[in-house]
C-alpha cells in the first residue's frame, strides 16, 4: 500500500531531472517540513510535521515499496538508482518500443580488446597506459582511444612516476550503461582488485642513466649526480692505440729491410754489369792491340 511519504518521493524523484541521491531527498523533505513550521507556526499541518524526523531507511524503504506497486499494477517503468542519484527508467521489457523513439542512436559494440582494456580500467583504477599494456602483453592505444571517444573512459590526472605518465579512469556513463551504482558493486570487485598484475618494465635509457650516474653530496648538502668515469673504455683505447703502434712498427721495419735490400740489389747489379762493360771494353781494346801488334 502507498504511503504519503512514498508519494512525495515520488513527485521529489520525477522532477529531479538528473536524478536524486537518497540524501538529497531527505534533505528536501525535513527543509520542507522547516519551511512550513516557519511559515504556519504552530499552526503547521501534522500531516507535513510528522515527517520531520524521516531517515535515510524510511527512504529506501519508500522506494521499496514503488517498486513493488509498479509491479503488480503492470507499470512500464520504475526507480533505479544511478551514480547522480534515483532516476525513473523504462523496464526492459519495454526496450523495443522505446527504441523507436532513437531511430537515428544505433547500438555500438566494443571490440573484445577494447573490453579487455575497459576491464583492466574499471576493476584497478586509476592505471597508466603501460600498465594496461603490462596486462594485455600487447599496445592498447587503438583500444584506449576507442573508449575515449565513447566517454566510457577519461583522464583522471598524471601519475607520480618518471615521466608523470597520464592515469585513466572509468566515467559515469560506464555505470549507467552497466547498472551498477558504484565501482565496488561489480561482480567479484574485491577479488579481483587483490591479484597482482604485472609490472611494466623500465625504459632501457632510463636503466642506463641509472647505471652511470651516481648521487653525490654538493654544496650545501643537495644530492648532485654525477656521471662515473668512464676508465675502463680510456685503458681499452689505450691498449688498441699501444697494439695498433707495435703492429705498425714491424710492419715499417719489414718495409725498411725491404728497401734496403732492393736498393742493394740495384746497387750490385749496377757494379756487376759496369764491370762487365768494363771488361768487355779491355778484352775489345787487348783484342785490337794484338791485332795491330801482329800488323
Amino acid at each position: 500500500m502507498i504511503t504519503e511519504l512514498d508519494s512525495i518521493i515520488e513527485g521529489l524523484i520525477f522532477a529531479s531531472p538528473e536524478g536524486a541521491s537518497t540524501k538529497e531527498l531527505v534533505r528536501c523533505v525535513k527543509s520542507a517540513v522547516a519551511t512550513v513550521r516557519e511559515a504556519e507556526g504552530e499552526n503547521a499541518s501534522e500531516s507535513v510535521t510528522r515527517h520531520a524526523s524521516v531517515t535515510e531507511e524510511d527512504i529506501g524503504a519508500a522506494i521499496g515499496r514503488l517498486n513493488l506497486e509498479y509491479i503488480e499494477s503492470g507499470r512500464a517503468f520504475q526507480l533505479v538508482e544511478r551514480p547522480a542519484g534515483w532516476r525513473i527508467v523504462s523496464r526492459p521489457d519495454w526496450a523495443q518500443w522505446v527504441r523507436e523513439l532513437f531511430p537515428d542512436k544505433k547500438p555500438q559494440r566494443l571490440t573484445p580488446s577494447a573490453l579487455e582494456t575497459l576491464a583492466i580500467i574499471a576493476y584497478r583504477q586509476p592505471m597508466t597506459k603501460s600498465g594496461i599494456e603490462a596486462v594485455r602483453g600487447v599496445s592498447v592505444d587503438g583500444p584506449l582511444q576507442t573508449l575515449m571517444d565513447r566517454n566510457v573512459v577519461r583522464i583522471a590526472g598524471r601519475a607520480d612516476l618518471p615521466g608523470r605518465p597520464l592515469l585513466y579512469e572509468t566515467t559515469e556513463l560506464f555505470l549507467e550503461h552497466f547498472g551498477v551504482r558504484t565501482i565496488d558493486d561489480l561482480p567479484n570487485a574485491a577479488e579481483l582488485r587483490s591479484v597482482k598484475l604485472p609490472e611494466p618494465e623500465a625504459p632501457a635509457a632510463e636503466a642506463a642513466a641509472g647505471s652511470q650516474e651516481e648521487l653525490t653530496l654538493g654544496e650545501g648538502g643537495e644530492a648532485v649526480a654525477k656521471k662515473k668515469p668512464r676508465k675502463k673504455k680510456a685503458e681499452k683505447v689505450e691498449g688498441a692505440v699501444g697494439e695498433a703502434d707495435a703492429v705498425e712498427k714491424p710492419e715499417k721495419a719489414e718495409k725498411g729491410e725491404k728497401a734496403e735490400k732492393v736498393a742493394a740489389a740495384d746497387e750490385e747489379e749496377t757494379v756487376v754489369f759496369l764491370e762487365a762493360e768494363d771488361e768487355v771494353v779491355a778484352e775489345e781494346g787487348a783484342e785490337e792491340t794484338g791485332e795491330g801488334g801482329e800488323e
